[in-house]
């Protein structure tokens, strides 16, 4: 289940909105009533939701809280506790990169259905994060061969290969860290079996194109593709 902090300076609205959330199986992890406390301990719990009244105890404002975080604590998904709305409010959301506001004196429904909308979107994104993860091979700090789109990548910018560079990175990727043989590695880019200058020739082109030498050459046994992963 999400953590969900509030951070609401008035601390009788405070209690009844955890009691509204902890009521319908929500996990609330705490409350805090300043900005100055909200800026120093938001990073450190790393909630997965912060429901962030405008108006806190001292000089700092919510609005103020969320565009901090956006910068320090990007992941933490927002959402504004106000009790009046207008185009300033609807600025301070779009800014921050919040998920929007939810009106006082609050509406248990209106706030329970818009956190399964959250939640239901959080939990897809790391769904997808996961197997986004799960397809790629990460060569070294630089390099990552995505295994979904066969394409290469260094620091998340793609690397323009042709067309059989790709498919020997593509077929060394499907088993990192384990030769291949050149037969192998010529039935797959030729349907024809090739001689080794060819193959080194094919090779050298690769390391001269990303500028790495990734393939490494296993006497007798063939070429593998050694990752961190």
């Amino acid at each position: 289940m999400p953590k969900i902090l509030i951070v609401e300076d008035e601390l009788i609205a405070a209690e009844y909105l955890k009691e509204i959330l902890t009521t319908n199986g929500f996990d609330v992890i705490g409350i805090i009533d300043n900005g100055k406390e909200a800026i120093k301990e938001i990073p450190k719990i790393n909630p997965d939701i912060v429901l962030m009244d405008i108006m806190l105890k001292d000089n700092i404002s919510g609005s103020e809280v969320a565009l901090h975080l956006k910068q320090y604590a990007p992941k933490v998904n927002i959402i504004f506790l106000t009790a009046y709305a207008d185009n300033e409010m609807v600025d301070y959301a779009i800014e921050s990169n919040s998920y929007g506001y939810l009106m006082k004196p609050y509406n248990e429904k209106e706030i329970v259905n818009t956190l399964k909308v959250i939640f239901a979107r959080i939990t897809e994104c790391y769904n997808n994060k996961k197997a986004t993860k799960k397809n790629l091979v990460v060569i070294n700090k630089n390099l990552v061969f995505d295994t979904t789109l066969n394409r290469l990548f260094r620091n998340e910018k793609e690397v323009k290969l042709g067309k059989n560079a790709l498919k020997f990175l593509e077929l060394l990727s499907k088993q990192p860290n384990v030769s291949v043989s050149n037969e192998q590695i010529s039935i797959y880019l030729w349907n024809e079996l090739k001689n080794d200058i060819t193959l080194r020739t094919q090779i050298h082109r690769i390391r001269v194109q990303i500028d790495s030498d990734i393939i490494h050459n296993i006497n007798g046994l063939g070429y593998m593709l050694k990752t961190l992963t």
